[in-house]
């Protein structure tokens, strides 16, 4: 169990549109379900790209993940570090563990890329031609992956070990990118599921805490 405040790297602010969705929010939410303290170095302007950052994020994205001399870096690895500390996050069932971490990987791997090819068409791409004519395509993509996951999450609340596990957090907050469309609630079992992960106190207390840092970097 960690007694400290674990360091981990965030934007100091990011356009409207991608407020909320920050991966940062991921470890955040990790780590308040966990119970474990954490604190926030939010970047300055062209931080990410200068060489000491660059040394713990080759990269230059969020989060880094730092922890009595251990760097992590990409959100899933984290998360799975987490997870590995606290049975909130992880059944200590080897078979039921292997099971959730199959989940997490499916997230990242399977849903995440079709969903993030229709939010990048939508929000950056939507008013031109060859965009148009790919948006189809990628979004049956997403209907096939999700017809699959609405049939399991009809079945159960969770995805895996019949509890909220780390691959809720990977999982819900892959299908918020597609909040500025209603995708999701045409699957009723999916629609549910992120509702009642999105209602748990701990998911409100990370998404909070990262607005706040947004907010105070406008004010």
């Amino acid at each position: 169990m960690l007694f400290f405040e674990v360091p981990i790297s965030a934007f100091r602010w990011v356009p409207p549109f991608a407020q909320g969705l920050v991966r940062d929010l991921r470890v955040r939410w990790a780590l308040e379900e966990a119970g474990l303290p954490y604190k926030v170095r939010l970047l300055r302007d062209g931080e990410k790209n200068s060489p000491e950052y660059r040394a713990l994020q080759p990269f230059g994205q969020v989060p880094v993940y730092e922890e009595d001399g251990l760097v992590l870096f990409e959100s899933g690895a984290i998360l799975q570090h987490i997870a590995e500390k606290s049975e909130a996050l992880m059944p200590r069932d080897a078979a039921s563990r292997a099971r959730v971490i199959a989940w997490m990987y499916s997230a990242l791997n399977t849903v995440e890329p079709p969903v993030l090819n229709v939010t990048t068409i939508d929000l950056f791409n939507a008013d031109q031609d060859w965009a148009k004519m790919r948006r189809p395509a990628e979004l049956a993509k997403v209907e096939t992956r999700f017809t699959a996951l609405n049939e399991r999450l009809a079945l159960q609340d969770y995805l895996e070990a019949g509890r909220f596990t780390a691959a809720e957090i990977l999982m819900v907050t892959v299908l918020r990118n597609l909040r500025h469309c209603d995708l999701v609630a045409q699957y009723p079992a999916i629609d549910a599921y992120m509702k009642r992960c999105e209602a748990r106190p701990a998911f409100q207390r990370a998404l909070a805490a990262q607005m706040a840092d947004f907010a105070n970097e406008a004010a």
